[in-house]
C-alpha cells in the first residue's frame, strides 16, 4: 500500500510537471522562410526619399511599383512596371505634380493604373498611369482634391467600394472623398492630434485609428461616431491593423519602459488588451502586416533588417512565434504585393518590397511555404478578395455593407479589370461637409496659435517678407485666410513646413 501511495504521489507530481511543459503545435506555416530576389530582379539606382515621416513611401500592385523619391523642389514619385527590373536610369520619368513633399501613396485596389498621393502642399491627387508606364514626366493629375487646411499625411482606399478614398491631415480631420463627383462627402472630426494610422475591417464598415493623443479608436466611418476608445497609458500605440474578420485588432507601440511592444484587442471592448507582448529594446517604429488568408502576422521594424512572423490563433495564447527573416541591410519602408500578384507555383504566400535607402535599392522578399509537390496547394491559398468592387459609392454612403468579392488563385491571375476611372468635371467652388465650408476661414485651435498669428501679422506689417502679394504661396489658393508667413525666425515661420518655407517669395 505504501508503494502504491508513493507511486500515486509521484504520478501526480509528474502529471503536474507535464502540464507546465509547452504543448507541441502543428502548423503548416512553421517552416515559412524568406527568399531575397537575385540582384537582377531588384530595382537599383533609385533616389529613395530621405523624408523622416513614418510611412512606407512605397506602393505595389500586380503591374507597377511606385516609390517616393528625393527631389529638389516639390514632391515626386517613380512608377516602374514590375517586369522592368535592374538599374533605373537617373532621368527616368517621374510623377512630379505636387508642390510639397509627397507623404503617402496608395494604388486603387480595383483599377490597377490609378494611384492616389498626398503631400505637404495640403492636396490629395489622383493619377492615371498610362499602359506600359511613364514615357515622360507627369505633372497633370486627373483629379486634385483640396479640403485639408494643413499637410495630408495618410491616404487609404476603401476595401470593398470603388472610388471611395479616405485622407487624414495634420488638421486632425479624416475626409471621405467620393471620386465619382470629386468632392468630400463626410468628415470624421473626433481626433485631438495628428492621426498616425488608419485600418479597415474586412467589409469596410469599421475604421480603426491610432493618434498622437495616445488613444486608439474604432469609428463608424459614415457617421463619424466613435464606437470604442482606449486611452493607452502603458502601451503607447503607433500602428494599428484589423485582423481580418476575427473581430480583433493588433497594435504596435512602446511600453512604459520604452521597449517595443505589441498588443491584441477585442474590437468590441477596448478597456483592456487581451495580451501584451514585449518584442525588444530597439527604438525604430514597428510596422505590422496581417495576412487574413494564412492568419500570419509580420512585424518589420523601421531601421531594422529583420522581419518577425507569427501565427494568430482564436484561443490563448493567441500569438504563436514562427520564425524570423534576417538581413544586414536596414529597411526604410516596405511595400506589399496584393495576393493576386503572388507566384502560386512557388508556394509564395506574401511578398515585401524592401526600401534600402543607403544603396538606392528596392529588394523583393518572398515568404515561401516549402512544399515538395508542384501542384496547386489549395490549403494555403483559400478564396481571397479580388479586383472587383462589391459596392458603388452611393450604395456604401447609403449604409450598405458587403463583404469583398472573392477570387481563386488556382488558374493564376490573368483577368484584367474592366473598370475605367472617369474624372468628374469640376468647377472652383467651396467645399461644404457637415455644414462647414472646409476652404473658408479655419479658426486657430489654441490661444498660443492666436498669439503666434498676431505676432506674425504685426511683423509682416513692419516690413517682413511674405508669400507673394497676399502672403500665400501660389500652390495654396485655398489658404487665403491664413496670416502671411513672417520673416525668418518668427514664431509662425518656425511653425511652417519646409515646403512652405521653400516657396517664400
Amino acid at each position: 500500500m505504501r508503494d502504491l501511495h508513493k507511486s500515486s504521489v509521484l504520478g501526480s507530481k509528474h502529471g503536474s510537471l507535464m502540464s507546465w511543459r509547452p504543448q507541441y503545435r502543428s502548423s503548416k506555416f512553421r517552416n515559412v522562410y524568406g527568399k531575397v530576389a537575385s540582384r537582377e530582379h531588384c530595382f537599383d539606382g533609385i533616389p529613395i526619399t530621405k523624408n523622416v515621416h513614418d510611412n512606407h513611401f512605397c506602393a505595389v500592385n500586380a503591374r507597377f511599383l511606385a516609390i517616393v523619391t528625393e527631389s529638389a523642389g516639390g514632391g515626386s514619385f517613380l512608377v516602374i512596371p514590375l517586369e522592368q527590373t535592374g538599374r533605373i536610369e537617373p532621368n527616368y520619368p517621374k510623377v512630379c505634380g505636387h508642390q510639397g513633399n509627397v507623404l503617402d501613396i496608395k494604388w486603387n485596389p480595383f483599377i490597377e493604373n490609378i494611384i492616389a498621393s498626398c503631400s505637404e502642399d495640403t492636396s490629395v491627387r489622383i493619377w492615371e498611369i498610362p499602359e506600359g508606364g511613364l514615357k515622360r514626366n507627369m505633372t497633370e493629375a486627373v483629379l486634385e482634391l483640396y479640403g485639408h487646411s494643413r499637410r495630408v499625411g495618410l491616404v487609404e482606399w476603401h476595401p470593398t467600394t470603388n472610388n471611395i478614398l479616405f485622407s487624414a491631415g495634420y488638421d486632425y480631420k479624416v475626409l471621405i472623398w467620393n471620386l465619382d463627383i470629386g468632392e468630400p462627402v463626410k468628415m470624421i472630426d473626433c481626433h485631438t492630434d495628428v492621426i498616425l494610422c488608419m485600418s479597415f475591417n474586412t467589409d469596410g464598415s469599421l475604421l480603426a485609428t491610432s493618434c498622437k493623443d495616445k488613444k486608439l479608436r474604432v469609428v463608424e466611418p459614415r457617421s463619424g461616431r466613435v464606437l470604442q476608445e482606449a486611452s493607452c497609458k502603458n502601451h503607447r500605440v503607433n500602428r494599428v491593423v484589423f485582423l481580418g474578420s476575427t473581430k480583433r485588432l493588433l497594435t504596435t507601440g512602446v511600453s512604459r519602459w520604452n521597449t517595443r511592444q505589441i498588443a491584441l484587442w477585442d474590437q468590441e471592448d477596448l478597456s483592456m488588451p487581451l495580451i501584451e507582448e514585449e518584442i525588444d529594446g530597439l527604438s525604430g517604429l514597428l510596422f505590422p502586416f496581417y495576412d487574413a488568408d494564412t492568419h500570419m502576422l509580420y512585424l518589420a521594424g523601421k531601421g531594422d533588417g529583420n522581419i518577425r512572423y507569427y501565427e494568430i490563433g482564436s484561443e490563448k495564447p493567441y500569438l504563436s512565434y514562427l520564425m524570423e527573416f534576417r538581413s544586414p541591410a536596414p529597411q526604410k519602408g516596405l511595400g506589399v504585393m496584393p495576393k493576386h500578384g503572388l507566384d502560386v507555383s512557388a508556394c509564395e504566400v506574401f511578398r515585401f518590397y524592401k526600401l534600402v535607402t543607403l544603396k538606392g535599392l528596392i529588394e523583393p522578399i518572398s515568404m515561401i511555404v516549402p512544399r515538395r509537390s508542384e501542384t496547386y496547394q489549395e490549403d494555403i491559398y483559400p478564396m481571397t478578395p479580388g479586383t472587383e468592387p462589391a459596392l458603388t459609392p452611393d450604395e456604401w454612403l447609403s449604409g450598405v455593407n458587403r463583404d469583398p468579392i472573392l477570387m481563386s488563385l488556382k488558374e493564376g491571375y490573368k483577368k484584367t479589370s474592366k473598370i475605367v476611372f472617369k474624372a468628374p468635371a469640376r468647377e472652383k467652388k467651396g467645399v461644404v461637409v457637415n455644414g462647414i465650408d472646409l476652404l473658408e476661414n479655419v479658426p486657430p485651435r489654441t490661444e498660443n496659435e492666436v498669439g503666434q498669428r498676431r505676432a506674425a501679422a504685426s511683423s509682416t506689417a513692419s516690413g517682413a517678407v511674405g508669400f507673394g502679394e497676399r502672403g500665400v504661396p501660389p500652390f495654396y489658393p485655398h489658404l487665403q485666410h491664413f496670416a502671411p508667413i513672417a520673416a525668418r525666425g518668427s514664431p509662425l515661420y518656425l511653425q511652417s513646413t519646409p515646403a512652405e518655407r521653400r516657396y517664400r517669395s
